[in-house]
């Protein structure tokens, strides 16, 4: 209840001022009264100016129509009661009317009463004409465009509403704003016409102050015609001055207060921020007063310190405004930091998990400390290469030092799980020997972490000797970095996510985003679309012709639902890539299944009515059997350093991968139709 109190008062106090005002236009006071009153119409005009200058928008200011009205009345009840006391005791001299009406006269005056009445007539012009007329054409174009906007701006806060981007609370806000800014400006449009009457009222009642003052000085009071006149027109035109000058500072107010318009910040960011922008406008103008500065007949000190001022503030500009934005991006960058700090730290950063992690232990960190940046470098030239291989950009690798694990161990973890591990020869050298000799070089016979090839482990001091003796070797890191390439390799479908999947049906052409949209709508998911590109990466069929796969599933998905079927006649449209891809040289190198096994396998369908396959029954021992008999025939050409394929029938091929995938997870298998037309095959041999 306390607040109240002073609220109350002040609602007293505002009414209880304007009865004065309005007693002041019936009731004589004194002279002291009038000083009192005219020095705080002085005031309140300045108060009003300062302000308009420093809002920081005109609705910001929404009371200035009723303190117009109040500051006009107060300024003409004043002027009601000067021309009352000039009336009746102007023969008593300049102070009459008050020592403040006296102290402008003689101010401004300097005791001719001609030069006062210009100088009134003056001010009386550029009020009326000049500042008021300007300002109230602002106010009824503002206040005509405002009205017309608000049907507009009602329904762009609706449609923000409808839309989620505001709440309930923020578009009442935004109407109640709308209807103060609506309100203000159509008040503004009236209230200029006060500042306008002001001025036409304080122009009359002068005329009536000195035509009323002489004829009273010469008839009543005994005064020349001469002397009446000097009296009673210095009072007059002085009284107009006290109540003209208020008058233009609320004028200018007024003029400030419109033509702000739709700009944000105080006067004076809006004035000099805006002039001062333009560094080279200001060197133009700075040059200009150095050329009138030279001009004979013209003053030189003015024009060279005004071009010197332009000038230095032209120059420092630029740097002001080159601190102000390394500030704020300095500010950004600490932000920034702090931000990524708070999420580092955060619980749900804790559970997040990188996509791919290489985790290096503390001996083999200390290793490749000096080579951390080569080692991202070409991380990222891996990415690219895998990009351009296989049609989609891998997750960045994060690199994590683990001292939690042996100090020459690395592991690769793919989504959080470890899915490699190697203990590093830490300062060696690594010889990929194959099915070849051993060098005769001091070292220790190792498997190669990436492929399982036999390997020779030399200190890096015998380099030199290797080279000698023609051997090729890697470096520790050429080394992690093969084995790591290799893993994501492996784990390509898992590092294909559904966002990954979007991104690359948004780059295509319209046509065939309209045809992935009514394949995905009516024959197949997109989920069911992700597979299909999943099941290709797990068997190395690149996807970087998107179209050709799009295509091809266009074709089968109206006939087929399982995803196996539909990946196998992608298989089959996309021969000419998959060959393409496997070919060294001029033939592509494959290793038949014999006549035994594809007859197995062709037995092992199992079949429904319609003749579906529907699942796979195959012996036990016999699969045994047929693992023994590939491994030893498929090892003998991988240890021979050949690239080849195996080949079976085509009913049997999603089989056949399933077992040899197993045995070696990089060894591709097609079937006889997806040899495309063209491609010379050499065969190497049959598994029987």
């Amino acid at each position: 209840m306390a607040p109240a109190a002073p609220r109350q008062w002040r609602d007293v106090s505002l009414a209880v001022g304007i009865l004065i005002i309005l007693a002041v236009l019936f009731l004589p006071i004194p002279a002291f009264m009038v000083d009192v009153g005219l020095a705080f119409s002085i005031a309140l005009s300045v108060l009003i100016l300062m302000v308009a200058l420093w809002i920081q928008r005109p609705l910001d200011f929404s009371s200035f129509p009723t303190i117009l009205l109040i500051a006009t009345m107060l300024r003409l009840s004043l002027n009601i009661a000067t021309t009352r006391m000039i009336l009746a005791n102007g023969n008593e001299g300049v102070n009459a009317a008050g020592h403040v009406i006296g102290g402008f006269q003689n101010l401004v005056m300097a005791g001719d009463f001609v030069i006062g009445l210009i100088v009134f007539l003056i001010l009386i012009v550029v009020n009326f004409v000049v500042i008021t007329k300007g300002a109230t054409r602002i106010a009824e174009v503002g206040a005509r465009f405002t009205l017309d906007a608000i049907p507009g701006k009602q329904m762009s806060i609706d449609a923000d509403l409808s839309a989620g981007l505001i709440n309930e609370k923020e578009a009442q806000s935004r109407r109640r704003e709308l209807e103060e800014e609506s309100s203000f400006f159509g008040s503004m449009d009236g209230a200029s016409k006060f500042v306008r009457g002001d001025a036409i009222a304080g122009l009359i009642i002068t005329a009536i102050n000195i035509i009323g003052g002489i004829a009273i000085g010469y008839s009543r009071h005994g005064m020349s015609m001469a002397e009446s006149a000097d009296v009673f027109v210095k009072l007059s035109v002085g009284d107009g001055l006290v109540t003209q000058i208020p008058a233009l500072v609320v004028s200018l107010a007024a003029g400030l207060l419109v033509s702000k318009g739709g700009t944000r910040g105080s006067a004076d960011k809006a004035v000099f921020g805006q002039l001062g922008a333009y560094p080279r406008a200001l060197f133009v103008a700075a040059m200009l007063l150095f050329v009138l500065a030279l001009m004979p007949g013209l003053p030189a000190l003015p024009f060279l310190v005004l071009g010197g001022a332009m000038a230095t503030i032209a120059y420092l500009v630029p740097l002001r405004r080159r601190r102000a934005e390394e500030s704020a991006q300095a500010v950004e960058t600490e932000k920034e930091r702090t931000k990524e700090e708070e999420e580092k730290n955060s619980l749900k950063n804790s559970l997040a998990t990188a996509e791919i992690e290489l985790l290096i232990g503390k001996q083999l960190s200390t290793r490749l400390l000096t080579s951390h940046q080569e080692l991202a470098f070409r991380m990222g030239k891996m990415r690219k290469k895998f990009a351009q291989q296989y049609g989609f950009v891998v997750p960045d690798v994060k690199l994590t030092d683990d001292f939690t694990i042996q100090p020459k161990t690395y592991r690769i973890k793919i989504h959080g799980t470890v899915v490699a591990e190697y203990d590093m020869r830490v300062g060696e050298v690594m010889v990929l020997i194959g099915g070849g000799e051993v060098p005769e070089i001091p070292g220790e016979e190792v498997r190669e972490p990436a492929f399982g090839m036999r390997a020779y482990s030399v200190p890096e001091t015998f380099t030199d000797d290797l080279k000698r003796d023609k051997f090729s070797y890697a470096d520790n890191m050429s080394v992690l970095l093969t084995h790591l390439s290799e893993v994501v390799r492996n784990n390509l479908p898992q590092l294909l996510s559904y966002k990954d999947m979007k991104l690359l049906i948004d780059r295509l052409d319209p046509e065939y985003k309209k045809l992935v949209d009514d394949i995905c709508t009516t024959h197949i998911s997109y989920p069911g679309f992700q597979a299909v590109l999943k099941l290709l990466l797990a068997e190395r069929v690149s996807i970087r012709n998107l179209h050709l796969i799009i295509e091809a599933v266009a074709e089968i998905a109206p006939h087929v639902r399982r995803t196996e079927q539909i990946v196998e006649h992608v298989r089959i449209r996309m021969a000419q890539q998959i060959c393409g891809d496997l070919t060294e040289g001029s033939s592509l190198d494959v290793l038949r299944l014999g006549n035994r096994w594809d007859l197995a396998f062709h037995q092992a369908l199992k079949r429904d009515p319609k003749g579906e396959i529907r699942e796979f029954d195959i012996d036990p021992r016999q699969l045994e059997e047929f693992g023994e008999e590939a491994t030893k025939a498929i090892r003998k050409h991988i240890d021979g350093g050949r690239h080849f394929a195996l080949v079976t029938a085509p009913e049997a091929r999603p089989y056949v991968r399933m077992v040899i995938e197993r045995l070696f997870p990089t060894l591709p298998v097609l079937s006889h139709v997806e040899i495309a037309r063209g491609v010379e095959v050499k065969v190497l041999g049959t598994i029987s």
